[in-house]
């Protein structure tokens, strides 16, 4: 009987930043692997730190083609919405071919829509509204994708995980293990329920301690400021010019046009793709 194959693409969340172990990382895919079939699962992590929808569509998806998994997770976006080239319907128009190439392939996709980073790094509002925007762009993109190709889908955007402190690490970006531990137990369930998942559930109690307030503060103070700026140094200037105008439209009440121009933008990022043509199936 061949074994479970699962290959999981995406960035530093899926690469399992915050979940140290040994001189790595192990994250939330490595502990939902452990659980998908009481038999050993052949699994692979091509995500990598920093990486966005075009490297998981150019470079991430061929390896992962040809690997021929049973079950595929493709959780990124976040990355993009940090960059001064964010484009909604590049974004689209990439997981689109993503989604399309695995499940074309028979694999099983899971999905997330995911908390906007401005939030979790607790940025003004000006700025963070913004980035809350694009955020919601690409959750709104995703969630349409992922119900277009029949993908496992997991809500991670909102609920009171996202306001434990234990749940993240000291970077306020990345879940610290418990987080990751939580990502990999309600993934396992909504598997489970469609009797996709076999093996005994992970463990959502972490076996080291989460990082201290103390040691949250150090961070940000020092490595979290360099993370910050390596991450958006390209975007800060737009990022100046989009908190300006969000100023702007406060001031004059009309905050509501921003989002209807993002939701806009979403739908014509939507509706450029062949939405006529249903997938194959597998």
């Amino acid at each position: 009987m061949r074994p479970v194959r699962f290959v999981a693409l995406g960035d530093s969340l899926t690469e399992g930043v915050g979940d140290p172990t040994g001189d790595g990382w192990r994250g939330w895919a490595a502990l939902l692997a452990a659980g998908l079939a009481d038999e050993p699962v052949d699994f692979t992590n091509l995500a990598v730190s920093g990486a966005q929808t075009r490297d998981v569509l150019e470079r991430q998806t061929p390896a992962g083609l040809g690997l021929r998994p049973g079950i595929v997770s493709v959780v990124i976006g976040v990355n993009d919405t940090l960059r001064c080239t964010f484009d909604i319907h590049a974004v689209a128009a990439r997981l689109d071919k993503v989604y399309a190439a695995f499940t074309g392939q028979g694999a099983v996709l899971l999905t997330a829509c995911l908390p906007d980073p401005g939030a979790m790094l607790g940025l003004p509002g000006a700025l963070a509204r913004p980035l809350a925007r694009r955020q919601r762009a690409v959750n709104a993109v995703v969630h349409a994708l992922s119900d277009r190709y029949g993908a496992v889908h997991l809500h991670a955007s909102e609920g009171a995980w996202l306001t434990d402190r234990a749940m993240w690490s000291a970077d306020r970006l990345h879940p610290g293990e418990r987080g990751h531990r939580q990502l990999a137990v309600r993934f396992h369930a909504l598997l489970a329920g469609t009797g996709l998942a076999t093996g005994p559930a992970p463990s959502p109690e972490p076996e080291f301690p989460a990082p201290t307030r103390s040691a949250s503060l150090w961070w940000r103070a020092t490595a979290g400021t360099g993370w910050v700026a390596r991450r958006c140094t390209d975007l800060l200037p737009q990022l100046l010019r989009l908190a300006a105008d969000e100023m702007g439209h406060r001031a004059r009440g009309t905050s509501a046009r921003l989002d209807l121009r993002t939701s806009a933008a979403v739908s014509a990022a939507l509706a450029a793709l062949s939405v006529g043509e249903q997938p194959d199936a597998a």
